[in-house]
């Protein structure tokens, strides 16, 4: 366990193997939210990875399905994670300390890297980029974030109501974002590129990129 004062929440549907591969990569406690699945992801990860604490869903609910996992969480943050991604060695216990140190953030959004390459999503420099900034502050102020690659407050996301019911995926973080930012509470992605890092394989969709390319996969 790289930081007690972090749980990891895993949104999945209908990906068994891409989960048997990725959740052993967190050195957290784990927590599966089973969106669903009809190929017997659940009773799968609990025979093979007995750690995990898997929450199964009778039905698909989208990002909700993140809110589901958070409510059992017992830590202070939450870092969230898609059956193909995870975060990068101590990149979690980076992202706790960030959120210890400036108690105002409710996420703290990470760094995400694309494949075996390591290739920079698009949405590094967009975030990079914001021209919102704070003295003091970690880095650029957001009002958006990749879901899969975030740690939160847990007690500030849950008193804002989590992910909106209406915005089932994709752009269910800008709904988070608005409401936080209209309670007083901050969004920031680190200027430090070493601070959050976490890695996302592309998806059976998502053709490879040429290992000189610097748009997406």
């Amino acid at each position: 366990m790289e930081d007690p004062r972090v749980t990891v929440v895993v949104m999945s549907r209908d990906r068994r193997d891409e989960l048997l591969g990725s959740l052993p990569r967190h050195a957290a406690p784990v927590v599966l939210v089973d969106n669903g699945s009809t190929d017997g992801t659940a009773p799968e990860v609990r025979r093979r990875l007995p750690h995990v604490s898997v929450v199964e869903l009778a039905a698909n609910h989208g990002a909700l399905a993140r809110d589901i996992g958070v409510e059992p969480a017992r830590t202070p943050f939450v870092a969230f994670a898609d059956d193909d991604s995870w975060w990068e060695p101590g990149a979690l216990h980076e992202a706790a300390e960030l959120l210890a140190a400036h108690p105002r953030t409710a996420v703290v959004a990470a760094r995400v890297l694309v494949g075996v390459p390591g290739l920079e999503d698009p949405m590094n420099s967009v975030l990079a980029g914001s021209p919102l900034r704070l003295a003091g502050a970690p880095g650029p102020r957001v009002l958006g974030f990749v879901a899969c690659a975030a740690m939160v407050r847990r007690d500030a996301f849950l008193s804002v109501g989590g992910f909106d019911p209406l915005v089932r995926f994709p752009g269910e973080e800008e709904p988070v974002a608005l409401r936080l930012a209209a309670a007083g509470w901050e969004v920031f992605t680190p200027t430090r590129s070493s601070s959050t890092i976490t890695r996302h394989r592309p998806g059976p969709t998502q053709p490879r990129a040429p290992p000189t390319s610097r748009g997406p996969p």
